[in-house]
């Protein structure tokens, strides 16, 4: 077997020196998007395209990102028109002390959106996520960890909650009540809307001379809730 020619191991030793000395290089730098040169928006940078130095422009006042716009108040808010901020809760009581009259004149009487077969249907599934622990599977205030130990909410079936506008509920789940936190961040209006039309639904199972009411008057019960002109057309998506 003859040996190799020295020139072509020199020439073999200089490729793979070539080679270990890339691979080398590369292992200790890096190429990151992290490591790029780049402005920071909105902050101060040593630049002079802005004559304050700054990296870019604040918004034009009044901007709206698209789709937040939410022009339909009584849909995301639950609240008229033009609420008045000094009029607040206004209870009556009885000599008793017991509460037997509560108005919420800021809020809405009237569902936003048409109350439909549909709309129930999801409230129903997402009253059982969010709701039915603390309030119950009929809304008697009798969930789960109440019987755990936690304080029980109120019953939906007494006269100052039935009475209560629609209004009023969507502001609960929106911003909380007495120990129940909001729930804004984990569901969405449309889906508001749809728990208490199922809270409705529920009152109505529970109080049965409602129910005989709407039996000896078929057409209470079928009757449409009028339309709002603003109603969010795409169910707050």
């Amino acid at each position: 077997m003859s040996a190799v020619p020295i020139a072509s191991r020199r020439t073999i030793y200089s490729v793979l020196l070539c080679v270990f000395c890339f691979l080398a290089a590369g292992c200790g730098v890096r190429f990151d998007m992290q490591d790029q040169p780049r402005y920071k928006a909105y902050r101060w940078e040593d630049g002079t395209f802005f004559d304050d130095h700054r990296s870019s422009r604040d918004y034009p006042e009044g901007t709206v990102a698209r789709g937040l716009l939410k022009e339909d108040k009584a849909f995301y808010t639950g609240k008229i028109d033009n609420p008045n901020p000094n009029v607040q809760v206004e209870t009556t009581t009885n000599a008793q002390g017991n509460t037997i009259v509560t108005s919420f004149p800021n809020d809405i009487d009237e569902f936003p959106v048409p109350v439909t077969k549909e709309l129930i249907d999801r409230g129903q599934e997402r009253y059982n996520i969010y709701c039915i622990v603390c309030h119950g599977p009929t809304g008697n205030g009798d969930g789960m960890i109440v019987r755990r130990g936690f304080s029980a909410p109120p019953t939906y079936h007494d006269d100052r909650l039935r009475n209560a506008p629609v209004g009023h509920y969507f502001d609960v789940i929106t911003n909380g009540w007495g120990k129940m936190n909001g729930y804004a961040a984990q569901i969405q209006a449309a889906d508001r809307w749809a728990i208490i039309a199922y809270i409705r639904a529920l009152q109505l199972s529970q109080n049965p001379e409602e129910l005989q009411k709407m039996n000896s008057d078929p057409a209470a019960s079928t009757a449409a809730p009028p339309p709002r002109a603003a109603a969010s057309p795409g169910g707050g998506h």
